[in-house]
């Protein structure tokens, strides 16, 4: 078979899509994968033919002139995926023509794959591997992005509805207007629903890379729409280090984490979650800095720190305590399949919806701001590890993640659509 494999120029898109490359490719299957030139060297190495496209740094792209809002996250949201379409689109188009692949599998955030979805000529089968919360519309009327558990009453559902109302002004329906505006220029119709629903809607398979204990119960779902578990972990690029394999084992482990992408100011959360933690003798607290100089976390390490610019997760969370993130979705999910309980402090890009699914699981603390306090770090903490009942919660989420073979599951679902599309091709013919 195959496979052309499309991602968003960011890390946490690239990995979840590689790693379901890597098990095509183990079973024999052809695959080529684009995104931004910069993941060359890294796609190369796992063995998969990679093409190039010019994302002009579209997904990295950061708002400093606002401050955190609907208006800022509007912006950065069109200026990273919904610009590209016109691009993204067309290195489809070309790759199609040159590779004939039997299916395409995209990130959720690789808009590209929305004209082939709306247009009515023939087209391979699409399956898009979301790299985020389920995005679908929720039935209590919560908007999606504000972080808002489930309601429990009508009076909820009916507060629900307003701040709905009042998110769909600000940013929903201006999203879907632009990306509505960005197809017409390419001879397309509207989106069918808002931008994320449609993302989860149209294509042929919608992979969710969690288990149903850690979403929210949206009733009766789109029929495209599978749950996988964890993707397997590939090989990590980066051994132990060596205080891991020295250190006082007796000590439990706190892990810090900002991710790789809202990482720019580690005042945010690891400088003072290290300060909070500071006088904790009995924890080692490490952190990594998603790639960046070990020398951007300002001031002196406390003695009971270490710090890496990556680190092996698949390697350490089985011998962690504690996750402290700002709630990436990719370390997030890593961290419930090894039952690790977390504290979790983020509200950008689409943190805010996960940081609510840590608390409302029960599987950790959820601060839901972008920068908390010293003592509100330092009390979330101690409770957390205080307290069985997290690490209960995450344990019975591990043992979910345990009964699903995401890598199964996601190759069954790529057969499934790639033999439905040929028996309708015959059946036409």
């Amino acid at each position: 078979m195959k496979v052309l494999i499309a991602a968003t120029a960011l890390t946490g898109h690239i990995n979840p899509l590689l790693t379901v490359g890597r098990l095509l490719a183990a079973r024999g299957d052809s695959v080529v994968m684009t995104t931004a030139e910069r993941f060359r060297e890294k796609i190369e190495a796992a063995g998969l033919r990679f093409s190039a496209y010019d994302d002009g740094d579209a997904a990295s792209y950061r708002e400093t002139g606002l401050p955190a809002g609907p208006e800022r996250y509007r912006r950065e949201f069109a200026r990273r995926f919904i610009d590209p379409i016109p691009v993204q689109s067309e290195v489809l188009r070309r790759l199609i023509e040159a590779e004939r692949p039997d299916v395409i599998v995209a990130g959720s955030l690789f808009l590209g794959v929305l004209p082939l979805l709306l247009r009515t000529e023939p087209r391979p089968p699409v399956v898009v591997l979301n790299v985020s919360f389920l995005f679908l519309d929720r039935p209590d009327h919560a908007p999606v992005g504000l972080g808002l558990p489930p309601a429990r009453s009508a009076e909820e559902r009916a507060h629900y509805a307003l701040l709905k109302a009042g998110m769909d002004a600000a940013f929903v329906d201006p999203v879907r207007a632009y990306a509505d505006a960005q197809l017409a220029q390419l001879g397309l119709p509207p989106l069918p629903a808002s931008l994320p629903h449609s993302i989860a809607v149209l294509p042929d398979l919608f992979l969710q890379p969690t288990v149903p204990a850690f979403e929210y119960d949206f009733g009766t779902l789109p029929p495209n729409v599978r749950f996988t578990g964890l993707l397997p972990a590939p090989k990590a690029e980066v051994a132990l280090p060596d205080w891991w394999q020295a250190r006082d084992r007796a000590k439990p482990v706190v892990l810090v984490t900002q991710g790789t992408l809202a990482n720019a100011d580690f005042g945010e959360l690891i400088e003072p979650t290290l300060t909070a933690l500071a006088d904790r003798d009995d924890l080692l607290v490490v952190a990594t800095t998603g790639g960046r100089p070990i020398e951007a976390v300002r001031g002196p390490l406390p003695a009971n720190v270490r710090v890496a610019p990556f680190l092996p997760f698949d390697a350490m969370l089985p011998e962690v305590s504690l996750l402290v993130t700002n709630g990436g979705y990719g370390s997030v999910s890593q961290a419930l399949a090894a039952g690790v309980p977390i504290v979790s402090a983020g509200l950008t890009e689409d943190k805010a919806e996960i940081g609510a699914r840590i608390g409302w699981s029960g599987a950790g603390l959820n601060l839901a701001t972008n920068a908390p306090s010293i003592p509100a770090l330092r009390e979330a903490i101690a409770a957390v590890l205080a307290r069985s009942c997290y690490r209960a919660r995450a344990a019975s989420l591990a043992r979910a993640f345990a009964g699903l073979d995401a890598g199964s599951a996601m190759l069954a679902g790529i057969d499934d659509v790639v033999r439905t599309r040929s028996i309708l091709r015959g059946i036409a013919a």
